[in-house]
Order: structure tokens, then sequence, then C-alpha cells
């Protein structure tokens, strides 16, 4: 390239004359700059296993590298905030969930975010919620389950993740449609909830099915219903909430990328054009199968209606029971 002086150099960029020979190398930068899926929660856990194995195919997909970022705390609040002020060029999404973006926003008033700084790029997968009891409650399915429920004297105890979780929300859901009354019992985490179900500490339990089913092959556990509106191919014994006359209790928690609002469009398309592909990999299915998540490929208009069924049934029971988180 010739010497030009600083008056010669800006002089030519005022013109444009300097544009065609800067262009190439922007166009290269941009191209091969990472982009940084951010997991608001610690490494190892099955959300953090899914992102890995899909950054690895959109990575391919898009031809520049893609990589996880874990920024755990606070519910998810932690990375959820992080990249509500990120750049708004599509270098930095979200791998949000049921936890960090609809409960968090519907019930943190004084919440660093909101819905709206986020922008939908792709709903990955949903998953269901079980109704799981210990093998020592004399019930078989879900009608000898309510009756069973209603002819006690003190109500069942059942365990959530904290008040405004998705188990605690949900239990609530259950009695009221059910017509009986259950005490919610907060514990620190799945596996410590799950033992004291196993010692008839804890009545009933909504973990995932991945959560349970050794303990149910053991036959320690049954699991008498799940939330999806379809039974699920690893489990095709089980019956929905909806088959069982509770069609009210369908429900399912899920996985998604959001990009931080502003985000071209462009490049929403091209990173939901990817995550939809890597979906779509071996690898993905044999996790999925694991978990008993289905896949969701779609538009950014898939997430956006998830969101929406989330505010109609996550959002009608805080209100109604004015639950609210600091």
């Amino acid at each position: 390239m010739p010497n030009f002086s600083r008056r010669q150099v800006t002089a030519l960029l005022g013109g444009g004359l300097l544009a065609p020979l800067a262009a190439p190398s922007i166009v290269r930068a941009r191209s091969t700059q990472p982009i940084f899926i951010v997991v608001p929660y610690a490494g190892g856990g099955t959300i953090d296993n899914l992102i890995r194995t899909v950054a690895k195919g959109m990575s391919e997909k898009l031809e520049r590298p893609v990589l996880v970022d874990n920024k755990p705390g606070g519910n998810g609040i932690v990375g959820a905030q992080y990249v509500a002020q990120a750049p708004k060029d599509g270098t930095v999404l979200l791998a949000g969930g049921t936890g960090p973006i609809s409960l968090n926003v519907m019930l943190r008033k004084n919440l660093s975010y909101k819905l709206k700084d986020f922008t939908s790029v792709a709903l990955l997968c949903t998953g269901p919620l079980t109704l799981t009891v210990n093998t020592q409650m004399p019930v078989d399915d879900v009608k000898g389950f309510v009756a069973y429920a209603k002819s006690r004297s003190k109500p069942l105890f059942y365990a959530t993740l904290g008040p405004g979780s998705v188990s605690h929300l949900y239990g609530i859901i259950m009695s009221q449609s059910m017509g009986f009354t259950v005490t919610d019992v907060a514990y620190r985490n799945n596996p410590s909830s799950i033992m004291d179900l196993l010692s008839g500490e804890c009545d009933l339990n909504f973990a995932t099915p991945s959560a349970v089913i050794e303990h149910v092959k053991a036959g320690k556990l049954k699991i008498l219903a799940l939330s999806t509106p379809q039974r699920i191919a690893n489990l095709p014994d089980i019956p929905t909430f909806a088959e069982s006359g509770y069609p009210q209790l369908t429900a399912s928690f899920w996985t998604a990328l959001h990009a931080p609002a502003g985000t071209p469009p462009e490049m929403i398309t091209q990173l939901n054009e990817a995550a939809n592909v890597a979906l779509k990999t071996p690898e993905i299915a044999r996790l999925m199968e694991i978990e008993s998540q289905q896949v969701e490929t779609g538009p950014p208009a898939l997430l956006d209606s998830q969101l929406e069924k989330d505010v109609a049934l996550w959002g009608r029971v805080i209100k109604a029971q004015n639950i609210v988180l600091e």
C-alpha cells in the first residue's frame, strides 16, 4: 500500500477513495470473529452439554468459532444481564430458558433487564415435568392419586426449587386443578429433593424424567403422568396429564437462544438457520433421547410463541398469588 501523509489519508477517507482497500479486511475480521453463547449456569449440566453440542454444529455451519461462556449466578440473572448489555452484532447470545427469562422477568420487579432487551433467535428444545411418587403410595394412576390426596387428613408435601420456580408454580396449578391442598417444600437442588422422595419425607416431585428414571427402573419411584401434549418415545407407557383428564396441566420447560435487542435481522436469520442445522445432528438426537426432551426447529417466531405461552400459564399464577421475588 502506498505511503500517505496524515492529511492525505484524511482527505482520501473523506472522499471515499480508500473504502475499496479497507472493506475486504473488515469483512474478513467480522466473518472470523468468535460468537459466544452465554450459559447462565455452571459447566457440566444438561443445558451446558446441550449448548456445547449446538455450538459445535453452528460453528461448522457458519464457518466461524462458536464458543460457550459459562456465567452462573442469581438463577440465571448474571448471564442474562450480561447478554442484555452486550454488543448488538450477533457475537454474544444467551442460552435462555423458562427460569432465566420468562419467570425472572415476571417475578422480579427490580430486575436489571426486561424481555424487550432480547430478541428471539431459536427455540432449541422443550421437556416434560413428571408427577413422580414413591412406590409406597397406594396409587397407580392420576385418578387414584387425586382420590388418595382428597382422602388424606393433611396436605401432600411436594418438592420445589424455591419460591417462583417452575416446580413451585406447577404445584399451585395442580392443586387448583385437582381440588386438594398441597404444601411446598423448597430444596437446594433436584438430587436432594429426590432423596427425600425416596425416603418418604416428601410425597411427590415434578422432576424431569431423566432425574428419576433410574429409580423408576429400580422399582422405588413411579411416574404417574407427564406434562407434555403427547406421550414421549422413550416412555411410551406413561400417559400425559391431558389423557388423564387434566389438559390444563400441559406445560414444558424449554431452552433457547436469544440475542440482544437490536441485533440486525439478517444476523438473526443466519444464527437461526445455523441453530436449526445443529439440532439435526445425531449427537443432539442421542442427547435428547437420554434427557427425554423434544427438539424444536423453526423460525424465531416459534420462540416468540413459547414466551407468550409462558405469560398465559405462569404469569396467571404469579399474578393471582401475588408472588414477587427480590
